[in-house]
C-alpha cells in the first residue's frame, strides 16, 4: 500500500448482490499479476447494502483495499473522479462493478501500456446487451465522432487504462460534468484500443435508461464541441435566405398575377417549420447556457462521507 504500481478504480451503485462475485474474480486476477496494487471502490450513495459489503471487504483485505463513501448519488463519472483523486498507482484502470467486463481482461490493457500507450480503451466483443442499447450506442458513437472528432470505437465500455500523467491532467480539470474517456483521449499522446470480452450482468439491472444515455451524449457533445451551435448558425442563415427568396416570389406573384386564395396551408406549414427550427435552436442554446450555469455556481462535484483505508 506504500506505493502501488497499479490502481483499480470501481464505482459502485446498488450492486450489493453482485459484489461477492466481483471480489472473488477481481482479487484473483490482480494477485496473479505479481505486482503491488490497490483497489479503490467508490460507493456512489447506494441505497442497498453495497456500503456494508464494501466495508466487510475492506476488513478482509485492508492492505490492498480502499473504500470511498460519497454523501449522495453524484453519477458514475464523478464517482470515478473521486477515485482518481485518491489513487496512487502509476497505472490506473477503471472497471464497472457489474462484471460485464471480466477483471481477467485487465492484463490485456496493461500489455498495451507496456507497448508504450498511455491511454487504452476497450471494444466489447459479442456485446451481451439488449438490441436497442446496441443500436442506440452505435448511433451515439457515430454522432459523437462526427461532432467532436474524438475517435473511440466503443465509448460505453468503462474497462480502460490510463497513465499517471493522463489521470493527473484529468484531476486538474474542474468542470462539473465531464466524460472521462473522451477527456483522457484528448490528453493522451499515444492512445489505442484493445478488444475485451463482454458478459451478461451478473446481478441487478442497468442504471442507464434510454433517457440517461441520451442525456449523457448531450453532455458529451456540448462539453467537447461547439459544432452543434455552428451547424445551427449555418442552418439559420440558409433558412433566412430561403425565406427571403420565398418572400420575393410571393411578392412577384401578387404584383404580376394578382391576389390568390390558395396556399394558406402551405404558408402555415412553412411557419410551423420555422417555429420548430427556432425552438430547436433555443433548446440547443439552452444546453450550453445550462453548462455555463452549472460551472459558475462552483459547487463541489461530490461530497465524501468517509474513507476506509489502512494508514501507512
Amino acid at each position: 500500500m506504500d506505493q502501488p504500481a497499479l490502481s483499480v478504480v470501481i464505482p459502485v451503485y446498488n450492486e450489493a448482490d453482485g459484489l461477492p462475485a466481483l471480489f472473488e474474480r477481481l482479487y484473483a486476477a490482480l494477485d496473479a499479476l505479481g505486482q503491488p496494487y490497490e483497489v479503490i471502490f467508490v460507493d456512489d450513495g447506494s441505497q442497498d447494502r453495497s456500503a456494508a459489503v464494501l466495508g466487510r471487504q475492506f476488513e478482509a483485505r485492508p492492505e490492498v483495499t480502499r473504500v470511498v463513501l460519497l454523501e449522495g448519488n453524484f453519477g458514475q463519472h464523478r464517482a470515478i473522479l473521486a477515485g482518481f483523486e485518491r489513487c496512487r498507482g502509476q497505472r490506473i484502470v477503471t472497471l464497472d462493478a457489474d462484471l460485464q467486463n471480466p477483471p481477467e481482461d485487465i492484463p490485456l490493457l496493461l500489455a498495451a501500456m507496456d507497448a508504450g500507450h498511455d491511454c487504452v480503451g476497450s471494444i466489447r466483443r459479442d456485446r451481451q446487451d439488449k438490441s436497442w442499447r446496441r443500436w442506440a450506442s452505435a448511433a451515439m458513437n457515430r454522432m459523437r465522432r462526427r461532432l467532436t472528432g474524438i475517435v473511440m470505437t466503443d465509448q460505453g465500455c468503462m474497462l480502460r487504462a490510463y497513465s499517471r500523467r493522463v489521470v493527473d491532467l484529468i484531476n486538474l480539470c474542474q468542470e462539473s460534468n465531464t466524460f472521462i474517456p473522451a477527456l483522457a483521449w484528448q490528453f493522451a499522446q499515444n492512445p489505442t484500443e484493445v478488444v475485451v470480452s463482454h458478459e451478461a450482468r451478473h446481478a441487478g439491472e442497468s442504471k442507464y435508461s434510454l433517457y440517461s444515455l441520451i442525456r449523457l451524449n448531450f453532455d458529451l457533445v456540448t462539453g467537447f464541441s461547439v459544432v452543434p451551435l455552428q451547424m445551427f448558425s449555418v442552418l439559420g442563415m440558409a433558412v433566412s435566405m430561403l425565406s427571403g427568396l420565398l418572400f420575393v416570389l410571393l411578392a412577384a406573384r401578387r404584383i404580376f398575377l394578382g391576389p390568390e386564395e390558395g396556399g394558406t396551408f402551405t404558408l402555415f406549414a412553412l411557419l410551423f417549420f420555422f417555429v420548430g427550427l427556432a425552438l430547436l435552436g433555443i433548446g440547443l442554446l439552452g444546453e450550453y447556457v445550462g453548462r455555463i450555469y452549472q460551472e459558475v455556481r462552483g459547487r463541489p462535484r461530490y461530497v465524501v462521507r468517509a474513507v476506509l483505508e489502512k494508514k501507512p
